[in-house]
C-alpha cells in the first residue's frame, strides 16, 4: 500500500538547536533526580504488589536492550509487568499483532499479570526509566524507544526516529497513543522532531502526568 503525506526530519532545524540541545540535558537531570526523590514512595508501593503477586512470582524488574540515538544499543529498566517468561512466549503471539507495521501490540495479552494491567495502564511501569534519563541512554520527552527486532523492518522513513534520543514520553503518547497505526506514530514523533522546544516539552510533561491519572488508550 502506498504510503501518503510523508515528512522528513528538518536536519538545518536540529543544527541549530544548540542551546535547547544543551539546557535539555541539564533540565533531564534535574528533573529526574527530583522525580526519583519523590516518587521513592511509589517505587516501593509497585514492588512490593509486584512481588505479593503470587500468580506471577518473580523480579520487581525488567531490563531488555532498546535502540536510541543513531541506532545506540541501551538497556532500559521497567517495572516487570509481564511473565517471567514473556519474551519466549513472544513468538506465540506475533499473529495476533493489533497494529500495522514494525511494532506489537495486543489489548488482551495473555503475558500481562493482575498487577502488570494496572501499572502499564497508567503507565507506572515506565518510572524507572528516569534512571536511563540520569545516566543519559534517554531523554524525558522524545520518541519511544524501539527494540532491535523492529528496526530490522524499519524503512529509511521509520529510521528518521533514530536521529534524536528516545525519550520517557512524548508527543504520541499523550495523544493518539494505540488508537493509531505505526506510520502514523512515525509522523508524530517526526512532527515532535521538528517542532521541539521547551514549552512543548513542557507541555506534553504536564500532559504525562494528566494521563497517568485518567488513562488513554494506553494498554
Amino acid at each position: 500500500m502506498q504510503r501518503k503525506s510523508k515528512i522528513v526530519v528538518n536536519q538545518n532545524v536540529l543544527n541549530q538547536r544548540c542551546l535547547y540541545s544543551f539546557f535539555k540535558r541539564r533540565f533531564d537531570v534535574v528533573l529526574s533526580i527530583i522525580a526519583l526523590i519523590i516518587l521513592s514512595p511509589l517505587f516501593c508501593v509497585i514492588a512490593v504488589a509486584i512481588k505479593l503477586d503470587r500468580s506471577s512470582p518473580g523480579p520487581v524488574f525488567y531490563s531488555q536492550i532498546r535502540i536510541g540515538k543513531n541506532g545506540c544499543r541501551f538497556r532500559i529498566y521497567k517495572f516487570r509487568s509481564m511473565v517471567v517468561d514473556a519474551d519466549e512466549k513472544f513468538s506465540e503471539l506475533l499473529h495476533k499483532n493489533e497494529i500495522a507495521g514494525a511494532m506489537f501490540k495486543m489489548k488482551d495479552d495473555p503475558r500481562v499479570t493482575k498487577v502488570g494491567r494496572i501499572i502499564r495502564k497508567h503507565s507506572l511501569d515506565e518510572l524507572p526509566q528516569l534512571w536511563n534519563v540520569l545516566k543519559g541512554d534517554m531523554t524525558l520527552v522524545g520518541p519511544r524507544p524501539p527494540l532491535e527486532r523492529e528496526i530490522k523492518e524499519y524503512t529509511n522513513f521509520d529510521m528518521q526516529r533514530l536521529v534524536v534520543k528516545p525519550g520517557c514520553t512524548g508527543l504520541w503518547q499523550v495523544t493518539e497513543r494505540n488508537s493509531v497505526s505505526f506510520y502514523e506514530m512515525v509522523k508524530i514523533d517526526i512532527t515532535y522532531i521538528n517542532k521541539a522546544n521547551f514549552w512543548m516539552d513542557t507541555r506534553i510533561l504536564l500532559k504525562t502526568i494528566f494521563v497517568m491519572c485518567v488513562p488513554n488508550t494506553a494498554y
